[in-house]
């Protein structure tokens, strides 16, 4: 083992020795793409890949969990979103099938949802903002983090991973494991947050292009095409819809999305709708949107949420490969570090 590996090692104990994984990069979940082929395919490469649940129901995400442990044996987690209405079933679910790990995603833990899933065995893993939100779930009893730049692909905050990181790491890498992610390529940028602290990192864009990711062909060439200007954050046109800004290629879905605010805003004016359907109208646009681009090739008129590091994605590769490629650069740049 070279110098550079050994310290890669060492410096991913921690966060490896959390997930059970080989190597701690979690798979970021992304609705549509992060199902029982690609989730198998990264847990199997030694990372732990995480299912997006997304919109599912219960019984559909009870199908996927049960597909996904028939493709591997190795640990992987589940991503529920917070607001979903029924999220405390979909925890039953996860604890049905033991899964190990559950990502929360999509704001505050709605109360009773961690105990819940501890209960149940598993470890909780929040989404972290900010470095007062990191504390409060910290208190709360969550076993590890994410701190997601707006660099990232979705849905994302208004802050950089590298300014959060430099904020966060310091404060709160000690107390539980963190894992970075947003915008992040190549190897040597995993090395970096690794130095300031980081129990690992998380990536979604760049295993879109995997041979075993189901994404369209049409999804695919889009990101092979496309260079990191491309991946813009949308616009919130009404104040009363506040949409959380969502990164994605630059296409007509967009001027769609700014017609489907201003129809929604019209019926709130109206009286039609009362303000909570008028927000779950919008996200629902969302997921329509996402699966007419993943599931149906329409890249023109669906949503391709990308992150800004879709510049690096430049061929379809095996998922092992891909990870292969990330743990060489980064155990590379940690060797020329302690020359």
């Amino acid at each position: 083992m070279t110098i550079g590996s050994d310290r890669l090692q060492r410096r991913m104990a921690r966060g490896a020795a959390f997930l059970g994984s080989e190597v701690a990069i979690l798979g970021g979940a992304m609705s549509w793409v992060s199902e029982r082929n690609l989730v198998s395919a990264i847990s199997n490469a030694g990372g732990f890949g995480v299912i997006a649940c997304g919109a599912m129901t219960p019984a559909l995400l009870d199908a996927e969990i049960a597909a996904t442990q028939a493709m591997t044996d190795k640990p992987f987690g589940v991503n529920l979103i917070t607001m979903h209405p029924d999220l405390v079933e979909l925890i039953a679910v996860c604890t049905r099938h033991k899964v190990g790990h559950v990502v929360l995603a999509g704001g505050l833990p709605p109360k009773g949802s961690l105990e819940a899933i501890k209960a149940g065995g598993a470890k909780v893993i929040c989404f972290a903002p900010t470095l007062a939100l990191a504390k409060k779930l910290i208190r709360s009893g969550v076993d590890a983090l994410v701190i997601e730049g707006m660099e990232a692909g979705g849905h994302i905050g208004p802050v950089s991973t590298s300014v959060l990181a430099q904020e966060m790491l310091p404060e709160i890498a000690e107390l539980v494991p963190v894992f970075v992610a947003g915008g992040i390529g190549r190897g040597e940028a995993i090395a970096g947050y690794l130095d300031m602290g980081a129990a690992g990192v998380q990536l979604g864009t760049r295993f879109v292009c995997g041979t075993e990711s189901i994404a369209h062909a049409n999804f695919k060439k889009a990101f092979i095409r496309a260079s990191a200007r491309d991946a813009i954050a949308s616009v919130q046109l009404d104040a009363r819809l506040p949409v959380i800004p969502v990164r994605a290629l630059k296409n007509a879905a967009g001027e769609l999305f700014s017609a489907k605010q201003r129809e929604v805003a019209g019926h709130l004016d109206e009286g039609r709708v009362a303000m909570g359907e008028a927000q779950l109208q919008i996200e629902h646009y969302w997921a329509g949107a996402l699966r007419r681009a993943v599931v149906d090739g329409d890249v023109e008129h669906g949503s391709v949420m990308a992150g800004q590091s879709v510049g690096m994605v430049t061929k379809e590769e095996p998922v092992a490969d891909i990870i292969a490629e990330l743990m060489a650069q980064a155990a590379a740049a940690l060797e020329a570090r302690a020359a």
